[in-house]
């Protein structure tokens, strides 16, 4: 017998676990399904220990589906991002500007959480939804779609018919491939190593992000540990450099980073596994099918610069669940109206990060000093510093 929802999620990431949450506290009867069990503690050896930046507009949105009450209590404040240049050649910082979030709201920029404690809450929070089903080590594999639902076969033999497919289920999205959308893709020949560490000058919530080349090196505050400050790192670097690094024995590592810090809080000390992930930027040439929509990584994806990424996928989470508000969330034109909402949005920061990214990158001194004086002149102009922080932080 064929199982009845209003809505599927394909995919248990933090994605996707919220889009189960929210439709779910909306009185929808979903399901959220994924083929991985739930890695929800530090030490376990799959979890995901890299750190989300929630932004002010991720916030209102979870303080409105009634999840921010639970995060609350884990997360940092950031109210400040600096950007600081050591492209000079020796590894110093040359230039660095702050960006307060003060000079335009009176809110920090966003609150940073660790990715396995996001999953550890959503989880436990799903179970208190008499809407929601969350079941793990099941997949989504085959799709037919009608005009009044979508028909998906799970890989535990069950079918299920739903209103609306969401499909969340990552960047090789197997029900974005089934209904056949293509994606444009870029590859940087860069990874990324993300690990958490300590340092004896503490963070004081200012997120900070080192340039010289390969890629940023990026602090973004965590709670202290062992009476410590404590901050997530995420390393980006072309790709051999990122295998040797990780391959590196423990004080080798830690010398090697503290080195690429630029010493600018001190000796750090890993307090982590390190986890190595590839870097790509990517878009789905839409982001609907006939009773589908494509959210986050599915979607889209970008480098982990400027803490778009999660932000980015909770932005397509919104529109959801607006559209969805006139009456059948899966109507062809509620997916309409969902792909030209976000479609402009996301390419343009898809563009834009991916610009970023390349600048970051560049080895050659000359460009490197071009980065820090377009860097110079972001900060030091007020209309251009005022314009990118309300940008990121997805305003208009």
């Amino acid at each position: 017998m064929r199982a009845t929802f209003d809505i599927l999620v394909s995919g248990g990431g933090i994605a996707g676990l919220c889009a189960a949450a929210a439709f779910g506290a909306r009185g929808h009867k979903t399901l959220c399904v994924d083929p991985a069990p739930p890695i929800m503690a530090e030490q376990d050896p799959g979890s995901d220990l890299r750190s989300t930046a929630l932004l002010q507009p991720s916030v209102t949105l979870l303080r409105e589906i009634g999840l921010w009450g639970t995060l609350a209590p884990h997360a940092t404040p950031l109210q400040v991002m600096r950007i600081a240049d050591a492209g000079g050649p020796t590894p110093e910082i040359r230039v660095s500007h702050a960006f307060d979030a003060a000079d335009i709201s009176d809110q920090p920029f966003g609150w940073n959480l660790p990715n396995w404690l996001l999953r550890r809450e959503l989880v436990a929070y799903l179970a208190d939804l008499d809407t929601v089903t969350f079941r793990t080590g099941v997949a989504t594999h085959r799709l037919t779609t009608r005009t009044s639902a979508a028909i998906v076969g799970l890989s535990d033999g069950q079918s299920v018919e739903a209103r609306l497919l969401i499909a969340a289920d990552g960047r090789d999205s197997p029900m974005r491939q089934a209904l056949g959308i293509g994606v444009r893709r870029t590859r940087y020949g860069q990874k990324a190593l993300a690990f958490a560490v300590t340092h004896p000058t503490p963070h004081q919530n200012v997120s900070t992000e080192i340039h010289r080349s390969g890629g940023p090196f990026t602090f973004v505050p965590l709670p202290d540990r062992d009476g410590q400050p404590c901050s997530a790192i995420v390393w980006m670097d072309h790709g051999p450099n990122v295998v040797a690094l990780a391959a590196l024995p423990e004080s080798e590592f830690e010398a090697a980073m503290t080195a690429r810090s630029c010493g600018l809080f001190g000796p750090l000390k890993l307090v982590s596994r390190r986890t190595v992930w590839p870097i790509i930027s990517q878009i789905a040439e839409r982001f609907h099918g006939q009773r589908t929509a494509l959210m986050a990584e599915a979607a889209h994806v970008v480098p982990p610069i400027g803490a778009q990424g999660l932000n980015m996928s909770l932005a397509d989470l919104q529109v959801l669940l607006e559209v969805s508000e006139t009456g059948d969330p899966g109507s062809e034109a509620s997916l309409q109206s969902y792909h030209r909402r976000r479609y402009p949005d996301v390419a343009l920061r898809v563009a834009g990060v991916s610009l970023l990214n390349r600048a970051s990158m560049t080895e050659m001194q000359p460009l490197r000093d071009a980065r820090a004086r377009v860097l110079n002149t972001m900060a030091q102009v007020s209309p251009i510093r005022r314009g990118l922080m309300q940008l990121g932080l997805g305003q208009r």
